[in-house]
């Protein structure tokens, strides 16, 4: 090849290397737009801010503090500060003795143009004066309209002369790990200010039995709470209410109780000024491999009945060792999907409860009570008196020493009137039973589904389990009134 040919053949190549290049080019800044766009990565927060900043609130309460009647409670009796602190209040005057005025802040925001606002029930908490602070610098008084503790919610009144600029509630359902999300509210008394973050976890559980929280790395801090969760669209998906923190600031962990849970509750709350929860009227707990194996269950979905007490669920028939497979149409996975679907569920409704019994499926009809009736009349139980009488005599089985009840063991485990069963006085604590939590003062009630009162009657159902071919035995435990089921082995060696 002559060296022309080779010029030729170079001035040939770069054009077409250059014009690769550029497509590749092209095409790799198409990429990142495509992946920006996927993930909705806002280029700035700045416009859903600016729309939703006149809906948020700050609020301010104000609460009468008892004055100081001496140095009690500030030092102990018979210190030897004592006698400084009250010459101190002495030389202070009688004022110092008076009731004072005590303050606090929290978020809010508004969901009506009339001026209902949402809030934590603790940001309002004994509250005697309530005032909100809007975006625009104007203030207004509020009324309470209702509390619910239970999660955390309150509702608030304001009378304006205008209609006033609301927000909407959002479906959290639809939130997904990774989403974006904006926070605002009075964090730590410095006024309106904004926070951005990601979902980080759903369907989080802290304390309560409706708890349904979204964790998001959105900045929350004191002050942030009542405050609204956004996604970015502008719907309102979770009530801002509680940190992760050892320093009492934000490190990242953050909780909002979820606007689906908190929709039902405001709800109620307009209607009602409280709320009004289904309720069955049954004690349950999740259903174990081991329990599931020790009732021939196929699988662990449903919430395993331990007991019954008088209710809605006893009247219709529903008996404990009853294992909950669907609740009005749905699905039950566990105990707390349950509690949250009967919580749901409109008090009066008559719903079918599909459990399985002894491994056959049954339906029952269960026309739902109030929670809150329930809970207010409830009443604990007191231990009997006791008797004197000899020792009783022991079975020792299973990693447990067991006895008939008697007064004096009625008394000193504090059983209740007319505990039936057996009493375990000893666990070892090389055995399975230990492990699983069997202490001394339990009262094993049930064993195979059966109830017991004697030894004989318990080594009878362990006899029974095993030539079914049952590798362990369901038994109905009692403490201090709580019922749960264990499971345990009785393989022979």
């Amino acid at each position: 090849m002559t060296s022309q040919a080779i010029a030729l053949t170079r001035d040939t190549v770069t054009p077409l290397r250059l014009f690769w290049i550029s497509t590749l080019s092209v095409f790799l800044i198409l990429a990142q737009t495509l992946m920006v766009s996927a993930r909705g990565a806002p280029e700035s927060f700045a416009d859903l801010a600016e729309t939703i900043s006149p809906s948020v609130v700050n609020i301010t309460t104000s609460t009468t503090v008892a004055g100081r009647m001496g140095p009690q409670g500030i030092v102990p009796d018979g210190s030897p500060f004592e006698d400084f602190f009250r010459d101190f209040q002495n030389r202070n005057g009688p004022e110092g003795d008076q009731p004072r005025r005590s303050s606090a802040l929290g978020s809010g925001f508004v969901i009506s143009e009339d001026g209902f606002i949402v809030t934590n029930n603790h940001v309002i908490e004994g509250a005697d004066e309530i005032e909100i602070e809007f975006f625009e610098g104007f203030s207004l008084p509020a009324k309470l309209v209702g509390t619910d503790p239970t999660t955390d919610i309150a509702l608030l009144k304001v009378e304006a002369e205008t209609p006033l600029k609301f927000v909407s509630f959002g479906d959290s359902n639809t939130a997904r790990v990774g989403d974006w999300v904006m926070a605002m509210g009075n964090p730590l008394g410095q006024g309106f200010s904004v926070s951005a973050g990601i979902v980080s976890a759903r369907n989080r559980a802290l304390s309560g039995s409706y708890d349904d929280y979204i964790q998001t790395d959105a900045a929350i801090n004191r002050g942030n709470s009542g405050g609204p969760l956004f996604n970015m669209d502008g719907d309102v998906i979770g009530v801002n209410t509680a940190i992760l923190s050892p320093t009492g600031g934000s490190i990242g962990i953050g909780f909002s109780m979820a606007s689906n849970v908190v929709v039902r509750v405001v709800d109620q709350l307009q209607k009602y000024g409280e709320t009004r929860r289904g309720w069955l009227g049954v004690r349950i707990q999740d259903v174990t491999e081991d329990v599931a194996e020790a009732m021939g269950l196929e699988g662990t979905a449903g919430a395993l009945i331990t007991d019954v007490p008088d209710g809605p669920a006893k009247d219709a028939g529903l008996l404990s060792g009853d294992v909950i497979l669907k609740f009005d149409g749905a699905d039950v996975e566990d105990t707390r999907g349950l509690v949250r679907q009967v919580g749901n569920t409109e008090v009066g409704k008559a719903v079918r409860v599909v459990v399985n019994r002894e491994g056959q499926t049954e339906t029952i009809m269960v026309t739902l009570g109030r929670r809150e009736d329930a809970e207010s009349s409830s009443v604990p139980t007191g231990p009997t008196e006791p008797e004197e009488e000899a020792a009783p005599e022991t079975l020792d089985l299973l990693g447990l020493s067991l006895s008939a009840v008697t007064d004096e063991l009625t008394e000193e485990y504090a059983l209740g009137d007319n505990a039936e069963g057996l009493v375990v006085t000893v666990v070892d604590e090389d055995s399975e039973a230990f492990e699983k939590g069997l202490r001394a003062g339990d009262l094993i009630t049930e064993a195979g589904q059966s109830p017991i009162k004697s030894f004989d009657e318990f080594e009878e159902k362990i006899a029974e389990a095993r030539e079914a071919g049952r590798k362990s035995i369901l038994l109905l435990v009692r403490r201090s009134g709580d019922p749960r089921f264990v499971a345990l082995g009785i393989e022979e060696n």
